[in-house]
């Protein structure tokens, strides 16, 4: 029986920063193997697994679904007296490092700590202030001499961060943005086992997308799918968030909603939950998106493109918090969707027939 919070477990506690996502493409090239019909990698090393029709339609069918697998991270700027000095790869908030553990990636891993002067120690114009990247420094307990030998210039740091359960239904650790949204994409490659399906499935683990949605936007020219559902993640109510942006946890998938969506797919998803009885909720983002639909929406001569985003508090912390049940709800959701898609549905997006009221 599959086990969502052990495969979460395995996801998250896996260290793969933007760039650098080969230890996490094998833990989910495992996880997809038995679940697919086979695995491809695209040239810039997003991980596609393939479910075939079992009655394709002729013309084929493409869905593409696209959650990113690379996580914020650190690389080593320098080596200073045995301290390493870090330099940012993507989207780390520095306020959040103080004196958090880490791993430094060198010849060997390295467990460290994030070091701080103490307060005593500070003026108190310095204790008003949360210290710059170039000052933090990680001690990793070893002489000068041994760091330098095992520490480089450009070796990967990561939160040193086991998932840790919570109260009910609910786990924090570092990266669920977005491997909370990749797990979802294995619900939905499970609860298919079970399910006819006419459209055949591309399930990307994409590379990169912290760094510029670019995982996205080649798996989309490798795939060249007719349609396509993005997964990410999306911010959980909490003091000092703004109600408006946010979706309840527990709630369901948040669906956006805006410019970056194409609005018969959006109404296809949400008459699917409503079939179905699974809690959605909106996401409105009038323009631009930031998540992988923003750069597949665009690619090639066009893609019509979904998001389902899974709500999470603390984002880009290492402390990042999700609730399971909007995990299975989404890859469930996913799941009736492909297996209701037919071979009128793309008629129905098709601008013209929109405009004329059509689909």
């Amino acid at each position: 029986m599959f086990d969502l919070k052990a495969h979460l477990k395995a996801l998250v506690e896996t260290h793969a920063p933007s760039g650098h996502e080969g230890p996490i493409r094998e833990v989910i090239r495992a996880a997809w193997q038995g679940l697919t019909d086979r695995l491809e990698q695209d040239k810039l090393g997003s991980l596609i697994g393939i479910k075939e029709a079992e009655n394709p339609l002729d013309p084929p069918r493409r869905v593409m679904l696209a959650a990113h697998m690379d996580e914020i991270g650190l690389m080593v700027r320098d080596v200073i007296d045995g301290f390493v000095a870090v330099h940012r790869i993507s989207g780390v908030d520095h306020r959040l490092m103080l004196a958090q553990p880490v791993i430094v990636h060198g010849r060997r891993p390295l467990p460290g700590v994030v070091a701080s002067v103490p307060p005593h120690l500070l003026s108190a114009e310095a204790r008003k202030k949360y210290p710059h990247f170039n000052d933090l420094l990680i001690d990793v307990g070893l002489p000068a001499a041994e760091v330098a030998e095992l520490v480089r210039i450009g070796d990967l740091i990561t939160p040193d961060a086991p998932l840790l359960e919570l109260n009910g239904q609910r786990v924090a650790s570092k990266a669920m943005d977005d491997r909370a949204c990749v797990a979802a994409v294995t619900v939905c490659l499970e609860a298919l086992k079970g399910m006819r399906h006419r459209w055949d499935v591309y399930a990307a683990a994409t590379v990169q997308e912290e760094t510029g949605l670019y995982g996205a936007a080649t798996a989309a020219y490798h795939i060249r799918p007719d349609i396509a559902i993005a997964l990410d993640v999306t911010f959980a109510p909490q003091p000092g968030v703004d109600g408006d942006d946010t979706a309840e946890m527990n709630g369901g998938p948040a669906v956006g909603i805006g410019a970056n969506f194409h609005p018969r797919l959006v109404e296809k998803i949400k008459e699917t939950a409503k079939t179905y009885e699974i809690k959605i909720q909106d996401d409105i983002l009038p323009a631009a998106s930031g998540t992988d639909a923003w750069a597949i929406q665009v690619a090639l001569a066009g893609i019509p493109t979904a998001l389902l985003s899974v709500p999470i508090r603390n984002m880009h912390s290492p402390v990042e918090t999700v609730d399971l049940r909007d995990i299975e709800r989404t890859g469930r959701l996913l799941a009736f969707f492909i297996a209701g898609l037919d071979e009128n549905f793309l008629k129905a997006l098709a601008w013209d027939e929109i405009k004329n009221g059509a689909g």
